[in-house]
């Protein structure tokens, strides 16, 4: 299993956008095969940073949803939301993997 984690500098004024990109993101990993564990906006503290977390049973099965969502319709209109809005500043994106019993 492959885990990415997402750390998100938003536009604090936009929020709700990031919210609706947000949910609808779920929506895509879950129907590309992944498992999204959810988007995690601020709360207390910073008001600008928010994380995301999905996971996939491997790396290829990662990499397949990374080609499939460059063509995908409702992939790219999510994508467009952010880029219209400009709601998210900058992202990082970190691989982990998990540690079971």
């Amino acid at each position: 299993m492959v885990t990415c984690h997402i750390k998100y500098v938003i536009d604090p004024f936009q929020l709700e956008v990031f919210e609706q990109y947000g949910k609808k993101w779920i929506e895509l990993v879950n129907r590309f095969g992944g498992q999204h564990h959810g988007y995690f906006m601020p709360s207390e503290g910073a008001n600008n940073i928010a994380y995301a977390l999905f996971s996939f049973k491997s790396l290829a099965e990662y990499e397949n949803y990374r080609k499939l969502i460059l063509t995908d319709v409702d992939c790219q209109q999510t994508f467009k939301l952010a880029t219209d809005t400009k709601c998210i500043l900058s992202y990082e994106r970190t691989f982990l993997r998990p540690v079971l019993d």
